[in-house]
């Protein structure tokens, strides 16, 4: 198997192209003069999608809670103060 890159556009081919074929087909089209050999690293690179890992971003839980927390101690202030009235 050859790896082989597009140099010239056409019909059926675009440019900067890239495929892995066997032997037999990859020289006949090196030698029609539209393709040139590459490297198999860079068909590599072009077929994996390289993973960008992501790092979490920390979550507060505290904070959350301390804020619900409050905001409810507030409600029950309020409706005991109506109760009252």
């Amino acid at each position: 198997m050859k790896c082989i890159k597009n140099i010239k556009a056409s019909k059926s081919y675009d440019l900067n192209e890239i495929r892995r074929t066997d032997d037999i087909e990859a020289e006949q089209k090196v030698k029609s003069g539209n393709w040139v050999y590459i490297p198999k690293s860079e068909w590599k690179n072009t077929v994996r999608k390289v993973v960008k890992q992501v790092e979490p971003t920390p979550i507060v839980e505290q904070s959350v809670y301390q804020e619900y927390t409050a905001s409810e101690k507030q409600l029950k202030s309020k409706k005991r103060g109506k109760s009252k009235e």
